[in-house]
């Protein structure tokens, strides 16, 4: 049947109309995907350190998991809170993410009275990544060979040392009161923007003490440029066999651990924190990030969002009884 003029053109209009909507319900679809663009993950301390070497590891395999670029971005300052401040005022919607590490977490809540944000109601854990005792290390030029040697040359100089820290509350500055704690010397705190500064003053003699996360200090150690006198960790670390644990060399109650893991901000929604969790856990399992993780000296955790929701509880109240103890606070 040959169709009118009128039939021609009102199809015509249907197609056009039709072709009209095809972006509109791409763009609806993708709307509904997520992540639609590419997820920035903040990091709380300076470029080089172990929070910056940690998320760029887990981020190159959140990326192929998620099919989006996961960006590292560097907002270092005050022991880490201004990074996280960063993503707990976040639109809460999954593209914005920090790699937190406990000091801003649990540590430094405890000692500063006008926090800009709390840390059980302002952010929604996703999943810790790591576990990372210290490497107790001196300056080179310092003479001491041993974690006893360093205690009695501090004792022998009250005051006189100077132990660094990757800012005021951060889990640096707290092994550092621990020792103080549980050892009784005089020695004096000195807070950077992050570890990776801390180990270049460590090597040119500006500060003489460094607890730092092992992934901060291993390579120097490797490499003969730092020694390690101890570690921080209930047991002997596998990628530093020889070096004994701090209660092994003789200080009870020396054991301290970083945590490092993902949270985003509160009111995240359930599916896209999923989402985010199995991308975490893509990158914890891959065989290289996994080896990458491990040769940092931690523990590879990989644990739930509910898992580390408890474990940030659990940690928050064991860090204030030492904060309490030390009478530390951040002005």
């Amino acid at each position: 049947m040959k169709q009118t003029l009128g039939e021609t053109m009102m199809i015509g209009r249907r197609a056009a109309l039709a072709a009209l909507a095809l972006p509109a319900l791409g763009r609806t679809a993708r709307g509904q995907t997520f992540p639609d663009q590419p997820v920035r993950m903040v990091v709380p301390f300076a470029a080089g350190g172990p929070a910056d070497i940690i998320a760029r590891v887990v981020a190159r395999v959140m990326g192929e998991r998620l099919g989006r670029p996961v960006v590292v971005e560097s907002r270092p300052g005050a022991g880490g809170t201004i990074g996280v401040d960063t993503a707990a005022k976040a639109r809460p919607d999954g593209h914005t993410l920090v790699m937190a590490s406990s000091g801003a977490v649990v540590i430094l809540p405890h000692m500063r009275a006008n926090m800009p944000y709390d840390p059980l109601r302002d952010l929604t854990p996703i999943s810790q990544v790591l576990g990372v005792p210290q490497i107790v290390s001196v300056a080179p030029g310092l003479g001491v060979r041993s974690l006893a040697d360093l205690v009695a040359l501090a004792r022998a100089r009250p005051g006189q040392l100077a132990f660094g820290s990757a800012g005021i509350g951060s889990s640096l500055h707290m092994a550092g009161e621990l020792l103080k704690l549980r050892t009784g010397i005089d020695i004096t705190h000195v807070p950077y923007g992050g570890a990776a500064p801390a180990v270049t003053d460590l090597i040119a003699g500006r500060i003489q003490i460094l607890m730092a996360d092992t992934p901060a200090l291993i390579g120097q150690v490797r490499a003969g440029t730092l020694p390690a006198l101890a570690v921080t960790s209930a047991e002997r670390l596998g990628v530093l066999p020889d070096v004994p644990t701090a209660v092994e060399a003789g200080i009870p109650g020396m054991v301290s651990e970083t945590w490092y893991g993902v949270l985003g901000p509160a009111g995240l929604p359930a599916d896209r924190v999923q989402t985010l969790h199995a991308a975490i856990l893509a990158a914890v399992q891959d065989p290289q990030a996994r080896q990458q993780l491990l040769d940092q000296g931690g523990r590879v955790v990989g644990s739930t969002p509910a898992e580390f929701a408890a474990f940030i509880r659990e940690t928050h109240t064991r860090w204030g009884e030492v904060v309490r103890a030390t009478g530390v606070r951040m002005e």
